[in-house]
This record gives structure tokens, C-alpha cells and sequence, in this order.
């Protein structure tokens, strides 16, 4: 069976490299699917889950990115992320209360930009939480 080689890599640690069979992930313009001999590509993704079939256990791989940027080449995938976090370690109780505290920020933005950055960050809290309900349900 056919595989690439997958990296995701936040700002701060190496979260996943490995053998994989497919990846899916949330593009800028909507669901991508990656499978080995890909044509190569590079874009822009948005907050949410990172699905990885990995080629060793057969198992899903769940990562929550909070954006970033994917280059797919011949030899595999590269997924650059702003905030890269493994499934098993995401915290509900955290992103609930960060999205309460970003819907808050929306209702008393001073500015344009305060706004911008409060829809932002309720976007990724609220990406977060579906990540967190995909998990639960496999």
C-alpha cells in the first residue's frame, strides 16, 4: 500500500512525523484530502482537525491546528501550524471557557481590530470544541 511521509510541527514542538495513508484537513476553502502521489500544493489552513490514517497502527491521528500553512510535495506533507494540539490532549473545560471569554470580547469591542480579533479567537475556540466532539466520537 502506498504511503507519504506527514509532519506537523507547531511554533513550539514536533506533534506528529510518520508514515501516513491519507490526511484530511480544513483548507481555506474547505475540506482537503491528501493521498499519496498528491499533485503538490501549497495553502493556507484554518482552525480545526487534522485527520491522519497512519500507515504503521491503522489508526486515526486527531490534531486541532488553530491555522497555519500545508506544502504537499512528491515526498509527503507538511503541515505548519500557528497551534498544533494532540487530540488526547485537547481540554474542553479550557475551550469553553475561552470561547465565553472571546463571545465577551465581541460584545465589547472598542474597535474594528477588537472585533476582528475577538471573531478570531471565537472561531478557533469554537473549532477546538468540534475537534473535541469528533474525538468522543470514534
Amino acid at each position: 500500500m502506498a504511503t507519504l511521509h506527514v509532519d506537523v510541527v507547531s511554533t513550539h514542538e514536533l506533534i506528529f512525523s510518520g508514515e501516513a495513508t491519507r490526511v484530511v484537513l480544513p483548507g481555506e476553502s474547505g475540506e482537503l484530502g491528501i493521498l499519496p502521489r498528491h499533485t503538490p500544493l501549497i495553502t493556507r489552513i484554518k482552525p480545526g482537525s487534522v485527520r491522519i490514517q497512519n500507515a504503521q497502527t491503522q489508526s486515526e491521528e486527531l490534531i486541532f491546528v488553530q491555522g497555519g500553512i500545508l506544502e504537499v510535495q512528491p515526498g509527503g506533507v507538511t503541515v505548519l501550524a500557528d497551534t498544533a494540539i494532540r487530540g488526547k490532549d485537547l481540554d474542553e473545560a479550557k475551550a469553553l471557557e475561552a470561547k465565553k471569554a472571546a463571545e465577551a470580547a465581541i460584545r465589547d469591542a472598542k474597535s474594528e481590530i477588537d472585533l476582528a480579533a475577538a471573531q478570531s479567537e471565537f472561531a478557533a475556540m469554537a473549532a477546538q470544541l468540534a475537534a473535541i466532539q469528533k474525538l468522543r466520537r470514534k
